[in-house]
């Protein structure tokens, strides 16, 4: 008789700085179930439009909510690569940083997936475009519509890491996995 496989909560985040996605999602065994999606907005009419440390905490805050209420057991998060405007990168960044540390106060393990890896594991292709990302969430959950642009990226990066999650939990297992260190300083050097 086999031990029954724990029941996983993935909290997926698709950082942004005026609008942040959020998706959860519950693995039991192979079937995925959707639990919950939404977006936190930034441009309130109590925020002014150039203030970045109050877009921030609106981020921090609505993430750690979405974090209390659903009781997620781990996270996942979109990483962000440059623009080609490398301000847009910057506040981009600064928003992804919000939402990480959101994610690791309240104490959950946080895996990142890149947009590419996102797109290939639910569409199949990593060139997908947003509209046949929500398409693949809408049947993968069995959601009775299109979720929004922002929250099916969010639902999409929840289900990358229930599917790969589990491989790299064995992996973890078989050897020692170690973060990459190049462009840190390591032994007094840069590469």
């Amino acid at each position: 008789m086999t031990a029954a496989t724990p029941l996983r909560r993935v909290l997926g985040i698709d950082p942004g700085l005026q609008c942040t996605g959020f998706g959860v999602v519950e693995q039991e065994g192979s079937q995925l179930h959707y639990v919950a999606s939404g977006t936190i907005r930034t441009t309130s009419v109590s925020v002014v439009q150039g203030d970045l440390p109050g877009r921030l905490k609106i981020i921090f805050d609505g993430i750690r909510e979405v974090a209390e209420r659903y009781q997620p057991t781990e996270a996942s998060c979109e990483i962000v690569f440059v623009n080609v405007n490398p301000q847009s990168t910057l506040l981009l960044g600064q928003a992804r940083g919000a939402a990480l540390t959101a994610l690791v106060t309240a104490g959950l393990t946080v895996s990142e997936y890149t947009a590419l890896q996102m797109k290939k594991s639910v569409v199949g292709h990593g060139h997908a475009r947003k509209e046949q990302v929500q398409e693949m969430v809408m049947r993968l959950l069995n959601l009775p519509g299109l979720p929004g642009k922002d929250a099916a990226d969010a639902l999409g990066i929840a289900i990358t890491h229930a599917h790969a999650g589990g491989s790299f939990a064995a992996m973890a297992q078989a050897t020692e996995l170690k973060r990459r260190t190049h462009a840190q300083f390591k032994g007094g050097r840069t590469y």
